[in-house]
């Protein structure tokens, strides 16, 4: 039976490993382990006597390939840049869920959402030393609905990976070497990080209300400010019979009830229904919880900064005066 390594510290490592289980001996999976022990992927390797290779490091991944030497090595959520000389020791096949050669690099299933696009896909190609930029095994295309979050999107992405990995990877071993991608329509994502979270009101509602669910757990949610104070948004929904403002100030609070916890909060050109947020605590807040008045603007305003500031000098000198350390 050929032989192949998993690479694979992400999400998308169980339905990979599985489906390449059903074809291949897998040799391993370089995979760091959670430390409570509760890992999924950890549990069925060790279920199908597969070893969990903890060294996730690129030294980690070379030492693997050489003392496994796999047919091929597959790559399904993993972040690390390989170079040629570990390229060049066996065949190598990266899963990725995006329509390549659009959206190569990192959080592209995030991006794909934030940018509303009206569907999305799972490229499974060849890797070379440039960024994914491989011959195309397989690829299929799934729409994305008007609610659909960034983890619902995995979900399908992940059923399809475990349908069609293990066949396709032996169609390459069989000879099959793919199509080359277009590399002039090449687009490339940013990794995001959990500060490209935050909500600008400017914007139109329905890129806020992808933000949002572009964010959904088990990423960062999207955030917004009440004064200085830092908001994570649960829930929300748009308005479609908003109200027009002609007199518009983005992030402002223009309808709160208590009796049902939500805010109504203007956009760049509508509006948006906050319905739950997180503030201090580990549980979720009706918003009108939190947010209490229809005066109030969210977003960091130069304002509330300068507010902020004043409150603490006034502190500092009264330290000072007093004879305590400033």
């Amino acid at each position: 039976m050929r032989k192949v390594l998993l690479l694979g510290i992400g999400p998308s490592a169980p339905s990979a490993l599985a489906s390449l289980a059903r074809r291949f001996q897998v040799v391993g999976i370089v995979r760091q382990p959670r430390m409570d022990g509760e890992d999924e992927v950890a549990l069925q390797a060790h279920a199908l006597h597969v070893p969990v290779l903890p060294d996730i490091s690129v030294d980690g991944v070379d030492r693997a390939i050489r003392e496994t030497w796999p047919d091929c090595v597959v790559a399904s959520s993993y972040n690390r840049v390989l170079d040629v000389k570990i390229l060049d020791r066996c065949k190598f096949v990266n899963v990725h869920y995006a329509p390549l050669p659009r959206y190569r690099g990192r959080a592209f299933v995030n991006w794909g959402i934030v940018n509303c696009e009206p569907e999305f896909a799972i490229t499974i190609h060849v890797m070379t030393p440039e960024l994914d930029a491989g011959n195309i095994l397989y690829e299929q295309t799934v729409p994305l609905g008007p609610h659909d979050t960034a983890w619902q999107v995995m979900t399908v992405l992940n059923d399809i990976q475990e349908a069609v990995l293990g066949d396709t990877v032996a169609r390459y071993l069989d000879g099959y070497d793919g199509e080359p991608q277009d590399q002039s329509a090449a687009t490339y994502a940013c990794q995001r990080v959990p500060a490209d979270g935050e909500i600008d009101w400017s914007q139109p509602t329905d890129r806020i209300y992808a933000l949002l669910r572009a964010l959904s757990p088990p990423w960062p949610r999207a955030h917004t400010y009440l004064e200085t104070r830092r908001i994570a948004v649960v829930r929300a929904s748009p308005v479609r019979a908003a109200p027009c403002y002609a007199g518009r100030v983005p992030g402002r609070v223009v309808g709160r009830s208590r009796a049902d916890g939500f805010v109504d909060v203007l956009t760049g050109d509508g509006m948006l229904r906050i319905h739950e947020v997180f503030a201090d605590g580990d549980s979720p807040l009706p918003a009108s919880a939190v947010i209490t008045s229809t005066r109030q603007t969210l977003g960091l305003r130069a304002h509330d900064l300068l507010a902020r500031i004043e409150k603490l000098e006034k502190r500092l000198d009264g330290l000072t005066n007093d004879g305590g350390d400033p």
